[in-house]
């Protein structure tokens, strides 16, 4: 009877404090692991959201529509801000990160930490809107895996610019948009200023999204997220769509050739 006492709590709170467990948990404690596992999950779930609804619009006929692919990234985005707002301030973006760094409210050793949660909670929401639509995206494409075409299908997951703007009208396109979309940030958010009242900060984040989207995504389809674009590339190049993914002509706006994080970054310090 006394080995009974294995099924008591005393026994199991022992049994579950082994060492690993607890240097688990102490590593869960850290501030950096912390805002790492934040930014990856938050973007995880906007990006899941968000390529899940472009999906919809290429591959399901009367089931989506551009409107809801801005909703889609948009509330995706107001998730994300309630995932990790209290824990890494939800950036889900290199360009965001980037620019508080620049103006000094976050530490620069701290930028390759957001980024790689960013990245990797990207890559991993690509992989699973793939494996999600996969039987629709072979049944859509015949099988074939295109870049461009009448059945292309890696516009789900990457951003190309469309056959009536230039490389340069794109890089330009970019880095007003993602101004605009700084300055609105640090509006929603300035304490000194008219910001957005305590709780609602999630939802008005998501509705800037969405207003960008509908007035000024035609043009590059508002590619103001590095972190949304460059990973989820990766991935349709690992999945079988080849390095045409890569051309130099569809790497839109030459995000790539002027900043290693993204064309966004030169609009966000001037845009405050």
């Amino acid at each position: 009877m006394g080995s009974g006492c294995c099924f008591r709590s005393p026994c199991n709170s022992r049994m579950v404090s082994s060492p690993v467990i607890v240097r688990t948990q102490a590593i869960l404690q850290k501030e950096m692991v912390r805002e790492f596992l934040a930014e990856l999950i938050s973007m995880y779930v906007m990006m899941v959201f968000g390529l899940g609804s472009v999906a919809h619009m290429v591959l399901g006929d009367k089931f989506g529509s551009y409107l809801g692919v801005n909703l889609g990234f948009g509330f995706g985005v107001t998730m994300g801000v309630h995932i990790a707002g209290k824990i890494s301030g939800a950036h889900m973006n290199a360009a965001v990160t980037f620019t508080n760094c620049a103006l000094g409210r976050l530490p620069w050793k701290k930028f390759p930490v957001y980024v790689l949660g960013q990245f990797l909670g990207s890559f991993l929401a690509a992989a699973t809107t793939y494996g999600l639509f996969y039987t629709a995206i072979f049944n859509y494409s015949g099988g074939e895996l295109t870049v461009t075409g009448p059945v292309a299908t890696a516009n789900i997951f990457a951003t190309y610019l469309p056959d009536h703007m230039t490389l340069w009208r794109g890089f330009l396109d970019e880095v007003l948009l993602t101004g605009l979309l700084q300055l609105c940030l640090f509006a929603i958010t300035d304490k000194g200023n008219n910001p957005a009242q305590q709780g609602t900060q999630a939802v008005v984040i998501g509705l800037l999204v969405v207003i960008i989207g509908v007035s000024l995504g035609m043009n590059s389809g508002y590619a103001i997220n590095p972190s949304r674009d460059l990973p989820p590339r990766f991935f349709t190049f690992i999945a079988g769509w080849g390095v045409q993914v890569f051309r130099w002509d569809h790497l839109l706006g030459l995000r790539w050739l002027h900043h290693p994080t993204g064309a966004p970054d030169i609009g966000e310090p001037h845009g405050v």
